[in-house]
């Protein structure tokens, strides 16, 4: 099974031929999902005692598996927060896995960690955190908010002077991401939420106003929004860092989507306050043009981070005698690709600079998308966009009909744009974080709205 033969020289080129072959597409193809049934019968069963060969599955991959999900490149898929990785990280993505690296420490990865925390550096730069933090790139933004957590209360708790509380408590805003609720009930701790204000900003005087009618000294962190996804809004990090502060609470940004905007000088004064925060993530997978999945967690004293997730056991002391970085020490995770890898090499080939131009053209595309809504008498805009998600309403529909529309655009392999919902309304949006999205792309679904 591990023999280099001639079937496996064969099927080797057949993969690369493949992965040049769509990279060349332009557009790729949008595709999409299939039911049960038709996968059932156009795949049938794929685990067999014999196996199929090399080729067999490959050939099934192509032609039946992959034309069975939704292109998360293509220009005009603009729901969630989709990813537009470059060919550069792409290729190394192949890298990666043929080279066989175990990334969860320095004594077997010493080359890749040195890479990883490189790209790490910049982005750390880039929020003005001090030469000295680090971290390490984890599968994405959920185990990232989730492992700052944990690095939060395993501070406080060896800090607090009162003791440990009964019930620990997390703050963050009543906009703010699914994962962060979600950590919450994987730590076992209570939520505070804080209410935002009629722009959708969790403001410093918000929260002091919420900590102080919430009384117990038991608020280990709080949790601000850079970007979130519905509407890609800034929370006032500035103002809840000078609150947190005199408080003694960890502030972490989750900035899964909107931190990638820190390298475009157009919007960078919306994250003002960054620079004093004691954690934060950001998603290369989303806009910063890697393959899925890497999430950069960063702490502003990684040595607490590491004392909250350094694993002990017989045969890790090797490792753990060693002062060496080592990434499986910052998050929850032990064993680890190397993640990280293939969105160094992008920024190694292409350059910081190439990074700024990619997001700003996003930055400016969105802003038109805005104007090209302002100019139809059919659509109106929500609000106007701080970043890249442009959220709007198709006037005088109802939610059926925004979902026959979605469907009907999928269905003709023309665009991929879900609605969502505000305050109760259904409306729509498109989240533009993909270079090649244009402003035609744009015009060209908003005229599908106008019949």
């Amino acid at each position: 099974m591990h023999e280099y033969n001639d079937d496996t020289d064969r099927l080797a080129q057949a993969a690369i031929d493949y992965a040049r072959n769509r990279l060349r597409l332009d557009p790729v193809p949008l595709d999409g999902p299939q039911p049960y049934e038709v996968l059932a019968q156009e795949a049938g069963q794929t685990i067999t005692a014999d196996g199929l060969g090399g080729d067999a599955a490959l050939d099934l991959f192509v032609n039946v598996l992959a034309r069975a999900t939704i292109s998360v490149d293509h220009p005009r898929n603009l729901s969630f927060i989709p990813a537009a990785p470059t060919e550069a990280s792409t290729l190394f993505d192949v890298v990666v896995g043929a080279s066989s690296i175990y990334g969860g420490s320095w004594l077997e990865g010493a080359g890749a960690v040195y890479a990883e925390n490189q790209a790490l550096r910049w982005i750390a730069d880039l929020a003005g955190l001090p030469d000295t933090a680090g971290g390490a790139f984890v599968q994405g933004g959920t185990l990232g908010n989730l492992s700052a957590l944990v690095a939060a209360r395993h501070t406080a708790a060896g800090t607090r002077s009162t003791g440990r509380p009964a019930r620990w408590v997390v703050a963050c805003s009543t906009e703010a991401h699914s994962s962060i609720a979600h950590a919450a009930r994987v730590m076992d701790v209570d939520v505070l939420a804080v209410p935002v204000d009629a722009h959708g900003t969790m403001t410093g005087a918000a929260l002091a106003k919420a900590l102080d009618a919430h009384g117990e000294n038991n608020v280990f962190a709080v949790v601000a929004t850079g970007g979130t996804t519905n509407f890609g809004i800034v929370d006032d990090i500035a103002g809840i860092v000078r609150v947190a502060r005199e408080r003694g609470v960890w502030v972490h940004v989750d900035g899964a989507y909107g931190l990638a905007a820190l390298c475009a000088p157009s919007v960078r004064h919306l994250f003002d306050g960054i620079e004093g925060v004691d954690s934060f993530i950001v998603d290369p997978h989303k806009w910063f043009f890697a393959p899925f999945d890497a999430c950069a967690l960063l702490y502003r004293e990684p040595q607490l981070g590491r004392a909250a997730h350094t694993q002990h056991a017989g045969y890790l002391d090797a490792i753990n005698v060693r002062d060496e970085w080592n990434p499986s020490d910052y998050a929850v995770h032990l064993s680890r690709r190397a993640r990280g890898l293939p969105f160094w090499f992008s920024l190694a080939a292409h350059g910081t600079s190439a990074y700024t131009a990619a997001v700003e053209r996003t930055l400016s595309v969105a802003r038109t998308a805005a104007q090209e809504i302002r100019d139809r008498d059919y659509v109106e805009l929500v609000r106007d966009p701080d970043l890249s998600v442009v959220v709007f309403r198709r006037l005088g529909w109802t939610p059926d009909q925004y979902q026959a529309w979605s469907d009907r655009l999928m269905s003709d392999q023309f665009a991929f744009v879900l609605p969502t919902t505000y305050d109760g309304e259904t409306v729509t949006r498109f989240a533009i974080t993909n270079p090649r999205t244009t402003v035609e792309d744009v015009a060209m679904i908003l005229d599908t709205l106008a019949g």
